[in-house]
């Protein structure tokens, strides 16, 4: 009988139809971009990872968004980083440029930048003040004890070493410095002295000397002269 030799080609024609068409369902789940590349679809978002975690050097800014390597965020602004968890340099308070209060612009006082003047008191007897202005720009130190050298004078009278303060004396712009003077002894044992007309003041560091006006009649010294530390203030000065 030849029904079964008819039967196996319909059989055969049946299975290669089927594969066929499971081929084309199969082309129909990718498409081609414009390159020719199938692109079989995007992968499952886990297993990409983000932006942020593949940059070891991005921070994520307080406001939102990352800050990148050239991003303004990470530069330094007035010494401080504004990176997010960065180590930007801190800047050192310092004095304005100018200040004339910064130390590190600090100068000896001397007669070129002071004004000084001279006054007998009436408290202690016998003893004037001196009183020293800072007439510079910055600020400067009194070093020391003044320089005095009175009219015919033949030597500058010595310090009295008690009268040493703690720390040497200041002077900011404007500011004013002491010394006092013993002129003479109360009890004559200085000597008999003379009346000196004129006086000069110099700074310890400076060959310069400075004018300071006496009363118009002159003061009377003897050999008692002593002078103090320079101070900053003139009731330490007198005492």
């Amino acid at each position: 009988m030849r029904t079964p030799a008819l039967r196996r080609p319909r059989t055969r024609l049946f299975a290669a139809a089927t594969l066929a068409l499971a081929a084309l369902s199969l082309t129909a789940c990718g498409t081609n971009d414009s390159s020719g590349v199938r692109n079989e679809g995007a992968a499952p978002a886990a297993s990409e990872p983000s932006a942020a975690a593949s940059s070891p050097g991005a921070a994520e800014k307080p406001g939102g968004g990352s800050a990148g390597a050239s991003g303004s965020s990470g530069t330094a602004n007035s010494g401080h980083s504004t990176g997010h968890g960065g180590t930007g340099a801190t800047t050192t308070k310092k004095h304005p440029a100018g200040d004339p209060g910064d130390p590190a612009d600090r100068v000896p006082c001397s007669a070129a930048n002071t004004k000084i003047t001279a006054a007998p008191v009436q408290r202690p007897l016998n003893y004037m003040l001196l009183t020293v202005t800072n007439t510079g720009s910055k600020l400067c130190d009194l070093n020391n004890h003044p320089i005095v050298k009175f009219e015919g004078a033949q030597s500058v009278p010595p310090v009295m070493e008690d009268s040493k303060p703690q720390a040497v004396t200041s002077l900011k712009p404007g500011e004013r410095g002491y010394a006092g003077i013993v002129l003479s002894a109360g009890d004559g044992s200085g000597g008999e002295g003379y009346t000196a007309r004129s006086l000069e003041i110099g700074f310890d560091g400076s060959d310069r000397m400075a004018r300071a006006a006496l009363p118009a009649g002159g003061v009377h010294i003897d050999n008692s002269l002593r002078v103090t530390y320079w101070l900053s203030d003139a009731s330490d000065a007198l005492s």
